[in-house]
């Protein structure tokens, strides 16, 4: 997978978390404003509203720390020190709301240890035992039955954090797979700047110590021997060519294109995106020239199938006969923003393909993009 969409997935699976933890701790932040409905007294309905806020707000910014994956640990623990205070701070201010009525703080008590699972081990269970002790404390002030507070704080609490456990669980797994997934790639091309390093060394090395010690003998031998001194000169002058050349043709090599394992890799990607994909390969090698500009439409058609499509299915198929090789990618899943035929990766492949007599076109019907290139077979 490309690594834009990657992080594309990544982004959409994060606003999908940070949704399904708003819906669940949201559901317990309702029935503490059925306490805010039934108090009689307007000055404590107002206090225990702004407490109320005060927790939301700070709730929204603990869940939005621990499914973002890019801000420092100071902001993280500034958000849970933010939630901290809104806590103690609602004790005096939700807490007398419907008193002996309504269970208020008790159910503000539940989603507060629905976020315990967003802390390390001993704090969470520190601060799952204080918020539970709180809400037993502050309805046997308000004269509630204590039997109630557990029940809320505890049994809907736990309920809570059961969920939010999950799901920042199951997020988590998300990031490491992402980050081990960047991690191979780089460790990917780090392993093959080595390769070719090494290689580079292997031709290069002997040479060039060989051309150091002629030059040096040749140095030496201009004043005393100048016949002897440029027939190493010379010397060192074709073994310089040679090194260059066995250069050349090594970087050649690496140059060197397989449509195969383009065509296969490409097919791997788009399974790792979810989409099922059908690869037909060329039957027998590539002339060189024919498989470089084929690779190129194949990169850029697997990059439109990530980047302007929701697609569930893609066939490539790759059919030669004796006159030309034709490249053919299709799939479904085609939005709004779909590629045409003039935009602009392949306008810059037409032109590429133009020298050579080849072309490529696509189009989009019935929900199905289709883009086929055509190279022919140099005689």
């Amino acid at each position: 997978m490309t690594v834009e969409a990657a992080d594309r997935r990544l982004r959409r699976a994060r606003r999908l978390t940070l949704a399904s933890l708003a819906t669940n701790l949201g559901a317990t932040l309702l029935l503490p404003g059925v306490g805010l409905v039934r108090e009689p007294d307007p000055v404590r309905s107002a206090l225990g509203l702004v407490g109320l806020l005060a927790v939301v707000v700070a709730q929204a910014a603990v869940l939005h720390t621990a499914v973002t994956p890019w801000p420092a640990d100071r902001r993280r623990r500034r958000a849970r020190l933010g939630l901290a205070g809104a806590a103690l701070a609602s004790v005096p201010l939700v807490g007398p709301v419907a008193a002996g009525a309504w269970p208020t703080w008790a159910w503000l008590g539940a989603a507060l240890v629905g976020l315990v699972p967003l802390l390390r081990p001993p704090a969470a269970v520190i601060a799952a035992v204080g918020v539970l002790a709180v809400s037993v404390a502050v309805t046997r002030l308000g004269g509630g039955a204590v039997r109630d507070a557990l029940l809320v704080t505890g049994g809907v609490g736990a309920g809570a954090a059961a969920i939010t456990w999950v799901q920042v669980w199951f997020w988590e797994l998300l990031v490491q797979a992402r980050q081990g997934q960047a991690a191979r790639t780089r460790l990917a091309a780090a392993e093959e700047r080595l390769r070719f390093a090494r290689d580079v060394h292997d031709l290069l090395g002997h040479d060039l110590t060989v051309i150091a010690l002629k030059a040096e003998l040749a140095a030496r031998l201009a004043p005393v021997d100048a016949a002897r001194a440029g027939a190493e000169a010379a010397e060192v002058q074709r073994l310089a060519g040679s090194a260059l050349h066995r250069v050349r043709e090594a970087v050649h090599g690496y140059r060197a294109v397989d449509l195969a394992e383009q065509v296969a890799a490409v097919g791997e990607v788009l399974r790792s995106s979810g989409v099922r994909c059908t690869v037909v390969p060329p039957v027998g090698d590539l002339p060189p020239a024919v498989a470089a500009d084929l690779a190129a439409v194949l990169r850029e058609a697997g990059t439109n199938v990530l980047r302007h499509s929701r697609a569930g299915w893609c066939r490539i198929e790759i059919v030669r006969d004796d006159r030309r090789v034709t490249l053919t990618v299709r799939n479904d899943g085609v939005l709004d923003a779909a590629p045409d035929p003039y935009s602009g990766g392949l306008r810059g492949l037409a032109d590429r393909l133009a020298p050579t007599g080849g072309s490529v076109r696509g189009h989009a019907e019935d929900g199905i993009f289709s883009l086929v290139a055509t190279v022919p077979v140099p005689s």
